[in-house]
């Protein structure tokens, strides 16, 4: 017997090499770095056998955050195609010229004046109107679930076909040397908003004591009012302003740049989403490959809800809304990709709503399916990469060694939520795709006194990537 074992002992040696490594993997190490009352769903494949490594929870529907926007990307990108472009065209009819929007959501001011230069060309003098026409979406410009209290801020900009300067104002407000007295706002000349301010300047101390922070109020009329308390500041503190009313702003900007390019102009600014004249002279945006690129890695919400109103508009031939653009996305993803998102809850396209749920297995479709066709789509290079670009270049739990540049994900945050979604590259060089949904985060706060450590997300963040890249 002696020797038939002698003989048997390599094969029983390379049948326990040949074992699966996850065999030794368990994300509860990490799961353990979470606070209690946490809700994570989490699911690890191995794309080239298809092999579930690690799954909890994974049929639950959570909120997605802007791990959605690889849905709006992928449905852009099937139906659009990579050189869809968005165009805005300058149209004249008899003594009126028409601005036709398209939902551009990189329309720069600059590019709106080069069209509006155009005119100089057929008469100095405008004494009909100019009519700006945005007949491509119609309905809400913010969607259910859109909270009410961040709709004065660039990254809730509304929905808008006629959209400019992507419906953001950049300000700065400046706190006082003496507690107690106002702040003061200041705001580029040029742009047509107006803000002001009834928050005081205070210090570390009476902030805690009367448990007061900076609120801001925003108008119809584009104009803003920011109130509560500002801590004392070196520097002046950074603001973003969303654009409240997308007509009054343009018609602004078109009077300002009107007047310094020399035309003079006697009508009126008016829309009419049937006014059509001939066309005079057109700007077409960056092609569909590059505006995927700035949504997936700035998580830019604007792109992508524009992006959603369009898919509805060419689908059903019809205006862009809301509903009509998550339809029109959940059947192109289910006639050209074989998913099926029926029972997921889309309200909007950038995942900015907290209306929106679908499960952890529904996104690790569409990464799969991202993952597969890469050759085809291109969206893989996209995504951000830990450490290195776009929004995970300073995520704290993967930006050093030695998972710097071997996750490339698209990150997902609102209240109590933070989400990754993605390929991770382990130290063999073998590709796993992964989906992390971690919602109903609220950890316990800490004192000042205290001594500093990473925020649980950020261990448990550590802890799981760090094992699943040595653990194949």
């Amino acid at each position: 017997m002696a020797p038939i074992m002698l003989r048997a002992l390599p094969l029983l040696i390379g049948i326990l090499f040949c074992l699966p490594a996850f065999a030794s993997f368990s994300p509860q190490k990490a799961l353990n770095q979470l606070p209690e009352g946490h809700d994570t769903a989490l699911l690890i494949t191995d794309p080239t056998t298809g092999t579930t490594l690690t799954t909890q929870r994974e049929n639950q529907l959570q909120a997605p955050a802007s791990t959605q926007k690889l849905i709006t990307a992928l449905a852009a990108r099937l139906y659009l195609g990579k050189n869809f472009r968005f165009h805005t065209e300058l149209e004249q009819d008899k003594n009126n010229f028409i601005l036709h929007f398209s939902g551009d959501p990189s329309l720069s001011r600059q590019q709106l004046v080069a069209l509006l230069k155009k005119i100089k060309k057929v008469r100095k003098t405008i004494s009909g109107d100019i009519i700006l026409n945005g007949a491509i979406f119609s309905g809400y410009e913010r969607a259910p679930g859109w909270p009410w209290d961040v709709l004065g801020v660039c990254y809730s900009a509304p929905s808008s076909s006629i959209s400019l300067e992507h419906n953001c104002v950049q300000g700065a407000l400046y706190s006082n040397k003496t507690a107690g007295q106002l702040t003061r706002v200041h705001i580029p000349p040029h742009q047509p908003i107006e803000v002001s301010t009834h928050a005081l300047t205070v210090t570390t101390e009476q902030q805690k004591a009367r448990h007061c922070e900076l609120e801001l109020y925003a108008e119809d009329t584009n104009h803003y009012l920011l109130s509560g308390c500002l801590e004392q500041q070196k520097r002046p503190l950074p603001l973003n302003f969303a654009v409240q009313n997308t007509f009054k702003f343009t018609e602004a900007v078109i009077r300002r740049e009107l007047k310094r390019a020399g035309i003079r102009f006697t009508g009126n600014i008016v829309r009419s989403d049937t006014a059509r004249g001939k066309r005079i002279a057109r700007h077409s945006s960056a092609p569909l490959s590059e505006l995927l690129d700035t949504m997936i890695k700035d998580s830019d919400n604007l792109i992508a809800d524009n992006l959603a109103k369009t898919l509805g508009n060419r689908y059903f031939s019809q205006p862009g809304t809301f509903n009509n653009g998550v339809a029109a996305i959940k059947a192109i993803l289910k006639e050209k990709a074989g998913i099926d998102l029926h029972q997921a809850v889309l309200v909007d396209g950038s995942g900015l709503s907290r209306n929106n749920r679908l499960t952890a297995s529904q996104m690790m479709e569409v990464i799969t399916y991202i993952y597969h066709h890469d050759k085809q789509l291109g969206l893989l290079t996209t995504l951000p990469v830990s450490g290195q670009s776009g929004t995970l270049r300073y995520r704290q739990s993967i930006r050093h060694q030695p998972l710097i540049g071997q996750i490339a994900a698209k990150s997902g945050s609102l209240f109590g939520t933070h989400n990754l979604a993605g390929v991770l590259t382990t130290q063999s060089g073998k590709e796993l795709l992964f989906v992390q949904l971690v919602t109903n985060y609220h950890p316990e706060e800490r004192d000042d006194d205290t001594p500093k450590v990473a925020p649980p997300i950020e261990q448990f963040e550590r802890e799981l990537y760090r094992a699943l890249y040595k653990s194949f």
